[in-house]
């Protein structure tokens, strides 16, 4: 079986090399059957590797495959290794079947597009990048992957690069996230000249061997590996970049926000989580940082017009609860969100899509309304996924991934009630932003009219990603409803149990209480914006609504603090010495070209002359040795 496990990323690469030169040749159909059918094969893969890995599990959790030896120099060596345990599994899982579903609705939404064998290779090699990302069993792999999924963000940002604005947006995400690789990349020569070592398994046993709780050097790796998430996840202080990311294709932004590159920062600090655990100063942080990130984002959504900005804040928003159960030691609860988020989020940006294509790209949802009755199919699966990002309790998934969440934030040793209380106010704000979003766009008076509806390839996936919505809670049922956990049972060899301490308020009453603060959003959200019972404005009101607009400053104070004093010290700096001597390096190169070029005049007998006298040199100079 462990053929099986080599086989799952092979195929997208082998998609990506086939589409990228041969694709130009070959009919959209042949294109799309590449594409979508790579990440299928892949998809399928996973399935029975996972089948396999279940049904019969190993001594150590987990199912290896060495194919060759990568590197091997200075005492230094790195594999081509891929190692499956039950956090992979699940990963591996979520970037196959929700990009083959992503994919099979790209073959609709891009059907027009001039560049769609550019598009389908872009997207098979993201999806093998991610698949390296989260099997390699060393930190060089990973971060071979790691890369490889900044590329790609960045090619699929840009990809209607014609226009300005998309190179810009896809050159922020690139500079931005570079930050966050740089401090990952230090993170990585630490742990080397530490451990002698990148094999993830062995840094895990060795560290706490060697290293102290809370000493200087894990401190120190930790944090350096945080700042490599924080700047893929999106999170406080590289968050800017997710918006202007949606310059992208809607299916690129389904594949970034759900399966992919935003949730590598937080499969990272899991696969890590034997350092974060040695600094619980920087697990901390991890919480603090996803708690504030949380609630700045959900207020930044809840000023948005544009369809997916909204949903893009509601991303960073959501990430932001994953770091917060990582930073509080709930490894299991994290990464359920995660799976659970990649299903409603996935189907939030297909059916928004949808939405924009059909309305002739129309973003901004002031100029929509009524489309329930224009769009009845998208308006219910929509509404599914809306219910589940705002945790509509016990219907929807979403609602048993974050109550998870919340109640460790309360419940656990690294808990607290400031961290809670945190996770409640975002839970309000999520359901308040989506609910807006939901009665703006679907309710009320017409206001742009569709000009088709979605066809099957479009309405297929969206389908299938709102019934694992609804039904994908099911796999992991609070412990007061439920003695079988399959999805925290399936992560005890990777994870280390929670330590709860309950603090004396059974878990019952944080569901019940939770469930509220949903429905009071939705609630409130009704009053506002359908029933049109909006507080009078005021122009402070005006002025917070639009410092939430712009994202609380956060580009304005860069762009002051950073990029206008680079800007102007490289103006300063344009003719300095280092430039001086490049350049009279380049003036002698050509001054020496144009000598050179008087040889070449065209003229047989001169050449001929020279060869003779060359002859004669060579000749005279053998004679004389």
């Amino acid at each position: 079986m462990e053929i099986y496990l080599a086989l799952i990323p092979i195929f997208p690469l082998l998609g990506f090399l086939i589409l990228s030169l041969t694709g130009f040749r070959l009919s959209q159909k042949a294109n799309a059957i590449v594409g979508a059918g790579s990440v299928g094969i892949s998809a399928l893969l996973t399935i029975i590797q996972g089948i396999a890995f279940l049904s019969s599990p190993t001594e150590d959790g987990a199912i290896s495959v060495r194919l060759w030896e990568w590197m091997n120099a200075g005492g230094f060596s790195a594999e081509i290794s891929l190692k499956m345990d039950a956090l992979s599994l699940i990963f591996c899982f979520v970037i196959t079947f929700v990009g083959f579903l992503i994919h099979i609705y790209s073959i609709e939404f891009m059907k027009n597009d001039d560049g769609f064998a550019r598009f389908f290779a872009y997207m098979n090699l993201f999806v093998s990048s991610m698949l390296i990302l989260v099997l390699a069993d060393n930190l060089v792999l990973l971060y071979l992957g790691w890369e490889g999924v900044g590329l790609c963000s960045y090619l699929l940002i840009g990809f209607w690069y014609k226009e300005p604005a998309n190179g810009d947006a896809a050159r922020k995400a690139f500079i931005i996230t570079r930050i966050g690789d740089t401090a990952m990349l230090l993170g990585l020569f630490l742990l080397f000249i530490s451990f002698g070592t990148l094999n993830i398994d062995q840094l895990m046993t060795q560290a706490p061997l060697i290293w102290e709780k809370g000493s200087m050097m894990p401190v120190l790796a930790a944090a350096l590996l945080l700042g490599g998430a924080l700047g893929k996840s999106a999170q406080l202080p590289l968050q800017t970049w997710l918006p202007d990311a949606m310059a992208g294709p809607s299916p690129v932004s389904a594949l970034i926000h759900a399966a992919t590159m935003v949730t590598a920062g937080v499969y990272l600090i899991a696969r890590s989580h034997v350092l974060f655990m040695l600094a619980p100063v920087v697990q901390t942080a991890v919480a603090i940082i996803g708690a504030l990130t949380l609630l700045i984002a959900g207020f930044s959504a809840l000023a948005q017009h544009d369809l997916k900005r909204i949903l893009a804040y509601s991303t960073i928003s959501q990430i932001g609860y994953m770091f917060l159960a990582l930073g509080i030691g709930a490894w299991s609860a994290g990464i359920f969100h995660f799976m659970i988020h990649a299903f409603f989020k996935a189907l939030l940006f297909l059916a928004a899509g949808a939405v924009i294509a059909v309305l002739d790209e129309e973003h901004d949802i002031i100029k929509m309304g009524g489309l329930r009755r224009k769009l009845p199919a998208i308006f219910i699966t929509f509404l599914i996924g809306s219910a589940s990002l705002s945790a509509l309790p016990l219907i929807t998934a979403g609602f048993y991934s974050k109550d998870q969440i919340l109640w460790f934030a309360w419940s656990s040793e690294n808990g607290s009630l400031w961290l809670w209380l945190a996770g409640i106010v975002g839970a309000f704000l999520t359901s308040l932003y989506t609910f807006r979003m939901v009665f703006i766009t679907f309710f009320g008076e017409t206001g742009t009219e569709p000009t088709h509806k979605p066809g099957k390839f479009m309405m297929i996936p969206i389908t299938i990603l709102a019934v694992l919505s609804i039904l994908g809670g099911f796999i992991e049922l609070p412990e007061s409803w439920a003695h079988l956990q399959l999805f925290s049972h399936s992560l005890n060899k990777v994870f280390p149990t929670i330590s709860l301490s309950h603090k004396g308020i059974p878990e019952i009453f944080f569901q019940i209480l939770s469930a509220v603060v949903a429905m009071s959003g939705i609630y409130i959200a009704w009053l506002i914006y359908l029933k049109k019972l909006k507080p009078a404005e005021s122009p402070s009101f005006d002025r917070i609504g639009h410092f939430f607009y712009k994202g609380w400053g956060f580009d304005k104070l860069y762009d002051f603090v950073i990029v206008k004093p680079v800007v102007w010290f490289s103006e300063i700096d344009k003719k300095d010495f280092i430039d001086s001597f490049f350049t009279g390096i380049t003036s002698v190169t050509f001054m020496f070209n144009r000598i050179l070029s008087l040889l070449q005049n065209g003229k047989l007998r001169w050449y001929v002359t020279a060869v003779a006298i060359g002859i004669a040199f060579i000749l005279t100079v053998m004679i004389n040795l």
